[in-house]
């Protein structure tokens, strides 16, 4: 009975394999995204709360439970351009291979689970959550059309396919220091999982890259939080996600001719930097949220470029900026409207396009529009629609480690590309009670 549990808790959160900001959710349920993420002084909901600043679940002095869930759709595209070589000479003919492979993975469920315990005349709340707060996959089938798909005997890839996911729980406290001002903080605990087909992070063998089993990984954390209320309209509020620390991911590899062998891998998640603004008054809510996703300081990110073994050191992702907006309109008895977007800087510069092919999910510009039934003092059921491009293909130059030089560090082979781009939809729903009013 235990096993079967642990499965089923594993198939649920196993499901979000997807991320906008980098591998980084935007937002968390129904009204958080809706509004953009924007959460970080703008508390409308308590997954919002939980995920971007604990502080702010001070304002809640209800117990209230908070179930979402969201059917997430995605259409990545991956191009790829060689150069055609004369098979006598071995120069280039001035002819190009070109093709574009279509994702065909299917549909992905998103889950959010929070929980806050209040009360009135108390300066003490507490919360628990389990979101799944990052995650990224791909499949991209065999082709004999696009180059980087073409099977590894013929020089490509084969079938790409990745499927990573991040399910994180937190336990939250906040103390009102006065009415206008609270305090916050959260361990977290983190359970991750990751599979690369092919395992470009283990060395290669003649038969080229191999396919790993899921590996798993754990890891901790904590976030801080500060919250002011004016009391007037204006709130305002910044929070520290720490990096959260992983352990290694032990992947047991299969090669195309059978042979087998072991390696390690390690992928933390970045820390973050939120500050936010929030303005309310009459039937107007504001909420505006800027962070900071430090990247180039976490495992599995900061490094990148082939080893001496011809495996892959890492991602190599800058650091991103991430801008959330969103407004709520309450003038509408028992229906508040909104409205959000996000905006996100791309992690991945041009000479390490080749590298993240696994983890297209780069979204740029992200519009959110989702409205909530209040149907009593108690009761509410929400709904979101999001809608997400890259805007833009994002482009390099396809690498060979037998093209490394010392003024071609990363092995681009000249007049080559690889691009890729995609768009998102996410149709997502949710309830939140609140038990002692």
């Amino acid at each position: 009975m235990k096993n079967n549990v642990h499965k089923l808790f594993i198939i649920l959160f196993s499901t979000v394999a997807f991320a906008q900001s980098g591998h980084i959710m935007q937002g968390v349920g129904s009204v958080n995204m809706s509004m953009g993420g924007a959460s970080t002084a703008q508390p409308l909901d308590i997954s919002g709360a939980l995920q971007w600043n604990p502080a702010t679940i001070s304002v809640f002095d209800e117990s209230i439970l908070k179930l979402d869930v969201g059917m997430f759709f995605s259409s990545p595209e991956l191009n790829s351009t060689v150069p055609e070589f004369d098979q006598n000479t071995g120069q280039p003919t001035g002819n190009f291979f070109s093709g574009t492979t279509k994702d065909d993975r299917d549909p992905s469920m998103m889950p959010a689970i929070a929980f806050v315990y209040g009360k009135e005349d108390s300066k003490h709340t507490f919360g628990i959550s389990a979101f799944g707060i990052s995650g990224f996959g791909v499949t991209f089938p065999e082709s004999t059309t696009n180059p980087i798909n073409m099977p590894q005997s013929m020089g490509g890839f084969g079938r790409i396919e990745s499927d990573y996911i991040l399910l994180q729980i937190g336990l939250t406290y906040a103390y009102e220091i006065s009415d206008k001002f609270s305090i916050g903080l959260e361990p977290t605990f983190n359970y991750s999982t990751l599979e690369l087909i092919p395992n470009p992070t283990t060395n290669p063998n003649s038969a080229g890259y191999p396919a790993t089993n899921k590996a798993s990984a754990t890891g901790f954390g904590g976030q801080f939080g500060l919250f002011f209320n004016s009391g007037s309209g204006i709130k305002a509020g910044a929070a520290y996600k720490t990096k959260q620390s992983f352990s290694d991911f032990e992947f047991e590899n299969t090669y195309l001719d059978n042979s087998t062998n072991t390696n390690k891998f390690k992928m933390d998640y970045p820390a973050i930097l939120s500050f936010g603004l929030g303005y309310s008054k009459g039937t107007i809510d504001i909420a505006l949220d800027y962070r900071t996703v430090f990247y180039e300081d976490t495992d599995g990110f900061s490094t990148t470029g082939w080893t001496p073994t011809a495996s892959v050191a890492g991602f190599g992702w800058e650091n991103i900026s991430i801008l959330s907006a969103g407004i709520q309109y309450k003038g509408i008895d028992k229906l508040p409207l909104r409205l959000g977007y996000t905006y996100s800087s791309n992690p991945i510069n041009d000479d390490v396009v080749f590298f993240n092919i696994p983890a297209t999910a780069i979204i740029k510009n992200a519009f959110q529009l989702g409205l909530s039934y209040v149907t009593n003092d108690q009761l509410s059921f929400d709904v979101v629609f999001h809608y997400g491009t890259s805007s833009g293909k994002t482009k390099g130059q396809l690498l060979n480690p037998m093209f490394v030089s010392s003024d071609n560090p990363y092995g681009a082979i000249p007049n080559s590309e690889v691009s890729y781009d995609m768009t998102t939809s996410l149709i997502m729903a949710g309830v939140s009670y609140t038990f002692n009013k």
